[in-house]
């Protein structure tokens, strides 16, 4: 194996399927865990990514150096608790430093049982994956021996063409009320766009494939009424509550293990229904119009990740969280129109659909964390929501 030597007084260890082994100070719960790397590239933000369900089944390590000084508070939330199964970083903070804060990062960890490493070189990590690509690992806090932990992390299955979502999206449909972080939005972030085609109680269906809340409270702070229903949710009993348009949301895994979401999507589009797509939304969009999707090499996964619209040319730094994409080769170009392309890698960012009221993002607009260069895609659903609107 190679790595830091292990040593019995360092009772974190982190093992990769390559047989790297890295040993460090244990956080948060006192478990194992096995999952798949991925390195998160925010300056800040870091109890917003461990709740977003995007991450079920990945470990995050952080290359900001810094983590866990602002503690954790009940309004920064974007779901219920921690959703990363791990988190690996350089230095954890020994003291907490925000009026907000209401637990530590570690014991909040260690509440919900996710363990973490702290002390690790996370530079010498983060470019290993960026070279070889997305690992398996396996992580212990408890000083299981290293052998077994790459027994374990070489034995896991892993995500590609697992249901993921089943571990996070809703168990019934129900109205958005609101929570602790509504208040942060309905200022500047939507300022400009909020009511502005007069489309006040409007009904939108969300469905819930790992909803970020930030994407409801988005869709509130505009005047919305919003549903949240499940990820199995047939086409036919959304179509039945006669909304004004659908939002597919975020989340977790291979969207080629959701052909049930693949079939009530193609559906929705047959309806010539609105249609808005984020993330996992937008694969799903790929998928239904008969396109494939493949695996990044280490996915996009930060706040920093410049998108062009090549309608205009103008650029947009975004908030990114995927580890597939939709190809564009295989995409119908008489049906489809490429709108958003990453300045990184130049793969599909958006698109939208010729002869259908349809359009959806790979990134993140609702940003938390990230920046608020794409708020206006909200903006934009309305109006297509406008164009539709019998009145």
């Amino acid at each position: 194996m190679t790595g830091e030597f292990f040593s019995p007084d360092n009772l974190a260890i982190l093992v990769l399927e390559d047989s790297t082994v890295l040993a460090g100070q244990p956080f948060g719960a006192a478990a194992d865990a096995v999952f798949e790397l991925v390195f998160n590239t925010s300056m800040t933000g870091y109890q917003e990514i461990a709740t977003d369900p995007s991450y079920r089944g990945q470990g995050v390590l952080f290359t900001a150096s810094h983590i866990g000084n602002v503690g954790v508070n009940p309004e920064d939330y974007e779901s219920g608790a921690p959703q990363v199964s791990a988190l690996v970083v350089r230095s954890l903070s020994p003291s907490v430093s925000n009026w907000r804060a209401t637990v530590t990062l570690s014991d909040w960890l260690a509440t919900h049982g996710v363990p973490g490493i702290s002390g690790i070189d996370t530079r010498y990590l983060t470019r290993k994956l960026r070279d070889a690509g997305t690992m398996k690992a396996a992580l212990s806090t408890q000083g299981a021996d290293p052998q077994q932990l790459l027994a374990t992390a070489r034995a896991w299955p892993g995500l590609d063409g697992r249901d993921m979502v089943r571990e996070v999206t809703c168990v019934e449909p129900y109205h958005w009320t609101g929570d602790a972080a509504d208040h942060w939005i309905a200022g500047d972030a939507l300022r400009g766009s909020e009511n502005q085609h007069g489309l006040v109680g409007q009904h939108v269906v969300l469905y819930d494939f790992g909803a970020k809340r930030n994407i409801p409270r988005h869709l509130t702070a505009a005047g919305m009424r919003v549903t949240v229903v499940p990820a199995d949710t047939p086409a036919a009993s959304v179509l039945a509550m006669q909304p004004a348009g659908v939002m597919l949301s975020n989340g977790p895994g291979d969207p080629a293990g959701l052909p049930y979401a693949v079939d009530a999507v193609r559906e929705l589009i047959d309806a010539d229904v609105p249609l808005f797509g984020i993330c996992l939304g937008h694969q799903l969009i790929g998928r239904a119009l008969g396109g494939a999707t493949s695996r990044l090499k280490f996915g996009h996964h930060a706040g920093n990740h410049p998108v062009q619209d090549v309608r205009t040319g103008k650029v947009a730094i975004t908030s990114q969280n995927h580890n597939y994409q939709v190809d564009i080769a295989s995409l119908d170009r008489d049906e489809v129109e490429i709108t958003h392309l990453s300045l990184n890698d130049g793969s599909l960012e958006g698109m939208r659909l010729r002869r259908h009221p349809v359009f959806s993002v790979q990134y993140h607009p609702e940003a938390a964390p990230g920046p608020h260069d794409s708020h206006g895609l909200f903006a934009e659903f309305q109006a297509l929501l406008a164009s539709r609107s019998p009145d």
